[in-house]
């Protein structure tokens, strides 16, 4: 065989190869576990934290000491934002789910108030006498109490209000090579944008409805791209090459960080800490300590109240973009390794 043969021959081998190897990851009948293919991946769940996760876990130790209930409402997506394909919304529906962890980890007491579905079809069945006894020595049918509810001190609603794209963008582009044809060209290109995210939260007294605290949050989100490239001759083939790296701050996890910092700042001010809690610093724990609870931040039997005319107006702390804001990450990464 000539050797223009022997090459000819080669293309087809190599792409039969190439069908066999893609055979042995899929197979068209079911393994043994039940599987056509063993699926990729296997990194471990990790916690989900924000700058502001470590400052809301030294605000339990004053919210242990003066117990508050807080019920959460409906955190609505009100940017009006879809996929291009119809295929859902841009920003995350559950903002409200976000904002129970963040008073969870902050310690405070929950109630539900914002799916309530099976508790009402309990209290349904309940009240028809279908649902039996908690315990034995009563009647064979669970009885409803009156009272048996507690009741919530403040409510939290609010909602997701701007998402604004490509607040500015920056770029910047490069070619060269050599001036003959066959000469070595390539390029390299670099891009940055940024978004933002904004949201409203209110407070509310629930037995007055009046509104005790708003707060109006945003975070700008940055992305970036970069990408190179060559081009060359090599006798009678060329190669043309390239890589690129593109990254995107998480979008829902920019909201889940300024709902953070705004539970915080309720938080901080409904229990008048004056920001003891900033970038957790908490000044009883020791080097092996961290956990510690804080000191209450106003005497042992001092009523606690959010109302506004309790708080100077000309307060600026909110304002300041670090405030609580911690860069150290156990995960190391917002998102885990990098």
């Amino acid at each position: 065989m000539t050797r223009r043969g022997r090459k000819h021959l080669l293309k087809p081998l190599a792409l039969l190869a190439l069908a066999f190897a893609l055979e042995g990851c899929i197979s068209p009948s079911a393994d043994s576990a039940g599987r056509y293919t063993a699926p990729i991946g296997g990194s471990p769940v990790i916690s989900n934290e924000t700058p502001y996760s470590a400052a809301l876990r030294c605000m339990a130790g004053y919210t242990g000491q003066h117990p508050i209930k807080i019920a959460v409402g409906q955190i609505a997506d009100y940017t009006g934002k879809s996929e291009s394909d119809n295929s859902g919304r841009k920003i995350t529906q559950g903002a409200a789910l976000m904002a129970m962890s963040a008073l969870s980890k902050a310690g405070v007491q929950l109630v539900e108030r914002f799916d309530t579905s099976v508790a009402e079809m309990e209290l349904k069945y309940a009240n028809n006498r279908l649902i039996g006894a908690d315990q034995n020595g009563g009647p064979d049918y669970r009885q409803i109490m009156a009272g048996s509810i507690p009741g919530s001190d403040y409510y939290l609603v609010g909602g997701i209000t701007e998402l604004n794209f490509n607040i500015r963008s920056e770029g910047a582009n490069g070619d060269g090579g050599g001036t003959a044809t066959n000469g070595v060209k390539g390029q390299v290109g670099v891009s940055m944008y940024v978004m933002n995210v904004g949201l409203d939260l209110r407070l509310v007294d629930t037995k007055t409805l009046q509104v005790v605290d708003v707060i109006s949050y945003q975070k700008q989100i940055i992305g970036r791209q970069i990408s190179a490239g060559v081009f060359d001759f090599l006798g009678a083939n060329f190669f043309d090459a390239s890589v690129g790296e593109s990254a995107l701050e998480p979008i829902q996890l920019a909201v889940r960080s300024t709902i953070e910092r705004a539970v915080l700042e309720m938080t901080s001010r409904l229990y008048h800490t004056t920001g003891s809690c900033a970038a957790s610093s908490d000044p009883l724990a020791g080097a092996d300590d961290s956990h510690r609870p804080a000191p209450p931040a106003t005497a042992y039997n001092a009523p606690i109240t959010a109302r506004n005319e309790d708080h100077y107006n000309a307060d600026t702390s909110r304002n300041d973009p670090y405030r609580f804001y911690s860069s150290s990450d156990p995960n190391t990464g917002l998102r885990g390794s990098e």
